[in-house]
């Protein structure tokens, strides 16, 4: 897989006009508008951007496409809105619509990170460019895409262990870790690379005290989360740690620690991904020990790359979001100002 810590330091957008056009699909070509007497555009033309999500299966996801869609509205765009309800045919489908309908830009947040090339081959055939968000991709021309909006998940997953050994200080544990790992949907660049992270640490300095028992999908949903730790505590009772990709499947694994007569946050250390709102209710509560926060709220961000983008401006080849980590005594300080 690609590793973003190696991409170039800068890459060219391409400009491209186009009118929009009426989509037939309800809910992959939602749009919206505003007309602000710039819009972002040249000569007072608005952007055309089609933006292809991975779907709604998490608070953070949700407050991902809210912040994307309130931003461009107040950049003045004409935003295309798909949902790809996490399969990868729906998001490339939704890129082709864009790429009929001639929009300005297209950014997306891709479900999985191969199997790309042919339909960003397409978009660059069209010359309409491309911008990421949130997520990589592996590609075998690194020139099919612009830039990458988003987070460095291979440092969340760092982050999360290092904040788990803080946890552990704190909770006064010794012995043997015996760790459950809740990973994100296969094939997606948080789950691989948020992973790899975390074992990077764990190896490096936890060889001989830590070990991953059990490992394996929740989906990132809270079903999932809530399915998959039932079945870890019935194959590896003995886990006292739990590593969860996302709060979402933390708060589901939360129900069946509970369901289990186990206490989370003290029988069982959690320590998750995103810092949603829920998620520090649960800290707050003593349920989640420890959030790596994982910036949801890309949209500002991603209206003034795609402005640049479409002006043909030069910009950074991944634009990272900046984030902070949180243990339970500062949950309750910090819950209040949570904006998802």
């Amino acid at each position: 897989m690609l590793n973003r810590r190696n991409f170039l330091a800068a890459a060219v957008g391409v400009a491209a006009a186009g009118a929009l056009t009426a989509c037939a699909k309800s809910d992959a070509g939602s749009s919206t508008s505003s007309g602000g007497s710039d819009s972002g555009g040249s000569g007072g033309k608005a952007i055309n951007l089609g933006f292809s999500q991975v779907g709604s299966e998490s608070g953070w996801r949700t407050a991902n496409s809210d912040s994307v869609k309130e931003a461009a509205k107040e950049a003045g765009y004409t935003l295309k809105f798909s949902d790809a309800q996490q399969k990868q045919e729906n998001q490339i489908s939704a890129i082709r619509s864009y790429i009929a309908q001639k929009v300005d830009v297209i950014a997306f947040s891709p479900v999985v990170v191969t199997g790309w090339d042919a339909v960003l081959k397409e978009a660059r055939t069209a010359k309409i460019p491309v911008v990421l968000t949130d997520r990589s991709v592996e590609t075998s021309d690194e020139s099919l895409y612009v830039t990458l909006v988003g987070s460095d998940f291979t440092a969340e997953g760092e982050r999360a262990a290092v904040i788990l050994e803080k946890v552990l200080a704190t909770a006064g544990h010794k012995g043997e870790v015996k760790i459950a790992q809740l990973e994100g949907t296969t094939g997606a660049a948080p789950a691989i690379e948020r992973a790899k992270g975390f074992k990077t640490v764990m190896d490096r300095q936890h060889k001989d005290d830590w070990k991953i028992v059990v490992s394996q999908t929740g989906d990132f949903t809270r079903a999932g989360g809530k399915q998959v730790m039932a079945a870890f505590l019935q194959s590896n009772p003995d886990i006292n740690v739990l590593f969860a990709h996302n709060d979402d499947m933390a708060i589901g694994a939360i129900q069946a620690i509970e369901a289990a007569g186990k206490k989370p946050g003290k029988d069982i250390l959690i320590v998750s991904i995103d810092g949603v709102k829920d998620g520090f209710v649960a800290m707050s509560e003593g349920k989640i020990n420890a959030i790596v926060e994982c910036n949801p709220l890309l949209g500002p961000q991603l209206m003034d790359v795609v402005k640049k983008v479409h002006a043909g401006e030069k910009v950074e080849r991944w634009i990272k979001t900046e984030e902070s980590d949180y243990t339970q005594d500062q949950a309750k300080a910090a819950l209040p100002n949570r904006k998802y």
